[in-house]
């Protein structure tokens, strides 16, 4: 073993691209998957945009059982786990069932199936509601599902961080690795856009209430009113180094070089972001200055934004290093964001390119920071540094470096 944990699959599904192909030239060309909301009738919420996922051909390929068993959210997970092997060239029936674990971040599990069997029980009554209610909207399920759907048997694992969790998944994934698993898959895929779902997510005071897509979800922007909600996010493959390059993987995205966590327990403080970036730097025993680019958390709203404007201040100095926002494009995705950053973040190692924030004007833009707004900004990117907050207070913060 080297010690080394690396990410060497990739499986995407976001409300601008199904599959890392499609949602990195996306993002890459700035086009946003955010949109009036159509899953349902949301004419009496205060939000009425939000980054949904068109149906798939590819969720109409997992095995029939599992249609009247499973959550919108958990199929688009195991669609995504299953684009993450395959991009990995890992075939789970070839390796020992108990050296492959899961670890998944999730918010509530299938929200949306809950809320159906929910409206059965008080419609129609007890001997309606689908006996798969006991599990499908558990929020462990999607690493349950995709453990049985690949015959994973090995450590597993489910994070209820919010939008941390999807960087904690890597860091549970690096242990496991060192400790000896062969392969975890990680990541989080999330998202709860039904009534149910919404009137939550509203009464955390976070949403934009605005009409328009294109200035609902402006961050670092003087004229921020909020994020906007959506669903998806991506699973990654993780491997030790050494064993990765000894079975002939197709590619090595990056490195999990550091991680670190913290916890603010006052409401809208960002000093839980500077601390975890200072562990995770520490932890990847690397100084500030390394790091060419940083995938902002990016509320959405101007207090919480100006506190990580503050935080990345702090860490670099005004205006240091290259900062981006891709989630202006997709909404930000409960569990699933984070992960979806991390997978965006190993493309623009990959590829030498900061994906832009969409949305953001330059004159509005928080003028210490370094926002890239617009278009793609080629660079040499050795280093990037992914940041997320949870409601309720989590911070994480991850160091990937180039292979």
């Amino acid at each position: 073993m080297s010690g080394q944990a690396v990410v060497t699959g990739l499986g995407v599904t976001a409300p601008n691209g199904i599959g890392a192909h499609e949602y990195w030239e996306a993002v890459r060309d700035g086009r946003s998957g955010i949109g009036a909301i159509t899953r349902f009738d949301a004419s009496g919420y205060p939000v009425a945009v939000a980054g949904e996922i068109p149906e798939c051909p590819a969720e109409r390929e997992l095995p029939e059982r599992l249609l009247p068993q499973s959550d919108r959210v958990t199929r688009l997970a195991l669609v995504a786990a299953g684009e993450a092997l395959r991009d990995a060239a890992i075939k789970p029936g070839d390796m020992p069932e108990y050296k492959m674990g899961v670890v998944t971040a999730s918010t509530s599990g299938g929200l949306e199936f809950g809320q159906r069997e929910l409206q059965k029980l008080w419609g129609s009554g007890w001997r309606d509601v689908s006996a798969y209610m006991s599990f499908a909207w558990y929020y462990a399920v999607h690493t349950g599902q995709i453990s049985i759907h690949n015959g994973m048997r090995g450590p597993g694992g489910v994070l209820a961080s919010e939008q941390s969790g999807g960087l904690d998944t890597l860091a549970f994934a690096r242990r496991k690795i060192r400790s000896g698993t062969a392969m975890m898959v990680a990541g989080g895929v999330d998202g709860t856009l039904c009534p149910y779902g919404v009137a939550i997510q509203t009464a955390s005071r976070e949403l934009s209430s605005r009409a328009d897509p294109a200035t609902a979800y402006l961050p670092f922007d003087a004229d921020a009113d909020g994020c906007v909600p959506g669903e998806g996010g991506a699973v990654l493959t993780v491997e030790d180094r050494a064993d990765a390059e000894e079975r002939g993987a197709p590619q090595i995205y990056g490195v999990v070089a550091g991680h670190g966590a913290a916890f603010d327990p006052e409401p809208g403080c960002a000093d839980g972001l500077y601390r975890a970036a200072r562990v995770a730097l520490d932890d990847a025993e690397l100084p500030a200055s390394a790091v060419d680019v940083v995938f902002a958390d990016a509320a959405g709203r101007r207090d919480l934004d100006d506190g990580e404007a503050v935080a990345l201040t702090r860490l670099f100095g005004p205006r240091a290093v290259p900062v981006t926002a891709p989630k202006s494009m997709t909404g930000r995705l409960l569990s699933g964001g984070a992960a979806l950053d991390l997978a965006t973040a190993l493309l623009a190692l990959r590829d030498g390119v900061v994906p832009p924030t969409v949305g953001t004007r330059p004159d509005r833009a928080d003028d210490r920071l370094d926002l890239v707004v617009d278009e793609p900004r080629p660079a040499a990117i050795g280093t990037a540094l992914v940041l997320a907050r949870g409601r309720g207070g989590f911070a994480s913060a991850a160091v990937l470096t180039a292979p």
